[in-house]
């Protein structure tokens, strides 16, 4: 059976939707094979049935391709097109408001939710000069309609915040001497659930691990 099959090379062209169906399914199964076809079948968009019928060699390097390609750090995606409309980065995170800032803590490191941080952090432009634009005000319930956002624009931005809480933290503690250093960090290990930069960062890191495919 002779099959036209796209495989996707760039992180531009699997949605977060694909992705977190991805995601549910790998949780529940720890089936290699199973796993590979379900990767083609979702990243690929070819029908299951169909996807039996590709020669394993075939299937092999497809899934190499598939896994490899979300190994990808790709540079903060400030914008992109999603059902005819133009969506940015939030131009001033400096200027989150309490509620965009508590959505954007609580659900940036949650696969199930993620889509509600990334309608925060990405929103239809408003108005737009050379580089600088604006964006909508922020709207809950409006997270439904970014669940097809590119997966590059999505692993850009955590990188991004992952960074920027590096960098943070790196500017705090120059200001600090070395003992102060070393109370802060027992400080914030003691905490129960962490707190601050600390638990941001430890739950980026859990993150981004998790988002690498494994079969194994």
């Amino acid at each position: 059976m002779k099959l036209d099959i796209t495989i996707p090379t760039d992180l531009s062209e699997i949605t977060l939707r694909q992705y977190k169906h991805f995601l549910k399914i790998q949780k529940s199964q720890d089936d290699e094979n199973f796993l590979s076809a379900k990767i083609i079948e979702i990243f690929c968009k070819v029908k299951l049935e169909d996807v039996m019928q590709i020669k394993f060699n075939d299937s092999e390097y497809i899934v190499n391709t598939l896994t490899e390609m979300f190994e990808q750090k790709p540079n903060l995606v400030t914008k992109f097109k999603l059902n005819n409309k133009e969506y940015g980065f939030h131009p001033q995170l400096d200027d989150l408001t309490l509620g965009e800032y508590i959505d954007l803590d609580t659900f940036i490191g949650d696969w199930e939710n993620i889509e509600k941080a990334m309608a925060v952090l990405y929103r239809p432009v408003v108005n737009k000069l050379k580089d600088k634009y604006t964006i909508e005000e922020y709207k809950v319930g409006r997270d439904a309609e970014i669940l097809d956002m590119p997966m590059d624009a999505v692993l850009s931005s955590i990188f991004f915040l992952w960074n920027l809480g590096l960098d943070l933290s790196k500017t705090m503690m120059n200001y600090l001497d070395k003992e102060q250093t070393q109370a802060l960090t027992q400080y914030l290990n003691s905490q129960p659930n962490g707190v601050g930069i600390t638990q941001f960062t430890d739950l980026l890191k859990e993150t981004l691990h998790d988002l690498k495919i494994s079969l194994n």
